[in-house]
Order: structure tokens, then C-alpha cells, then sequence
């Protein structure tokens, strides 16, 4: 019998999508600067999900093996979309105020334009996008992300740095 014969894993698997897709469409989003590739990504992973819930929906924190699956599938994908976008488009140009987590909307008011920054971002390495988007909106730990990324909690450290140092190097000017 699959996993959708059985109401209790369904309905859990159903809560677990209700309560994590807003989140990890952002997050998503924020990967790859593209809505449609956002939605795709993830719709692939509740569909990886599914296929593997009878072991998932047993694990401590569902939620987090998504987020991971998630992540996976935005790096790995981005060398099959490889650098065909050359700017960012209107959607992309949006605020990412808007899809940042409250607290970290102050550190975007030092940016004179927030475009800037998602271009800035557009550019990085897939990598060193999910550790920035990782740590500082989704709030999670050098920890925490490491053990997503598969890596170690100094890799964390050093593409976080060198990913920072870009954006300030090449984007933010401090008057």
C-alpha cells in the first residue's frame, strides 16, 4: 500500500506543504530570481517528498529534509539554466524587501536601490546565494546551514565572507 492509503500520512504530508510552500517558494525564489523556476523547484520537491514519505514523514523534522531537497535541486539545477538570464527580469526587479523576513528589512535601507541588490545576488554562485539566503533570511545558523549544504560549518564561513565581500566590492557604495 503507498503512502496515500493511509489518512494519517496523508494528512500530515498535506500540513507539512500547507504550512512550509510560503516559505519555501521564497526561498526558492531567492535561489534562482525567477518566479516560474521557483514554482518548478519547488514543486519538485514535495514531489521527491512524496515519493520518499513513508521514511520522511517518520523523521524528526520533516520541514527540514524539504528545505534541503530544495536547496539541492536550486544548485543543481542552475548549471542546466547556466547563465542565460543577462539581467534580471520585472519579476526578479521586484522588491526583496518584500520577500525578506522583517527583521532583516533594516539592513536593506542601507542599499540605495534594492534592485541593485538582486542583481547583485542574481550574480553570485549558486552556493554562495543558498548560504546568504540560508543564514540571513531564512535565519538559519552556520550550523544549521551546513548541515543542509552538506559541508562543513567553516565552508559556511568562508562562502558566506567571500560572498558578502562581493556584494561589497561591486554593489554596495558607502558614501
Amino acid at each position: 500500500m503507498g503512502w496515500l492509503g493511509r489518512r494519517e500520512d496523508e494528512a500530515a504530508f498535506v500540513r507539512l506543504v500547507s504550512d512550509s510552500s510560503d516559505r519555501m517558494l521564497r526561498t526558492a525564489y531567492l535561489l534562482c530570481y525567477d518566479a516560474a523556476e521557483a514554482e518548478d523547484l519547488v514543486q519538485e520537491t514535495w514531489a521527491q517528498v512524496a515519493r520518499r514519505w513513508q521514511r520522511v514523514g517518520r523523521a524528526e523534522n520533516p520541514s527540514a529534509y524539504a528545505r534541503r531537497v530544495l536547496i539541492n535541486l536550486a544548485i543543481d539545477s542552475q548549471a542546466d539554466r547556466g547563465r542565460r538570464r543577462t539581467e534580471l527580469t520585472a519579476a526578479a526587479q521586484e522588491s526583496v524587501a518584500d520577500l525578506a523576513q522583517p527583521n532583516t528589512d533594516s539592513a536593506l535601507h542601507s542599499i540605495e536601490h534594492h534592485d541593485q541588490l538582486a542583481q547583485a545576488l542574481a550574480e553570485l554562485t549558486a552556493r554562495q546565494r543558498a548560504v546568504l539566503v540560508l543564514r540571513y533570511w531564512d535565519d538559519l545558523s552556520e550550523e544549521q546551514t551546513a548541515d543542509l549544504l552538506g559541508c562543513s560549518i567553516g565552508t559556511v564561513k568562508s562562502t558566506a565572507s567571500k560572498a558578502l565581500a562581493r556584494l561589497r566590492t561591486d554593489y554596495i557604495r558607502v558614501p
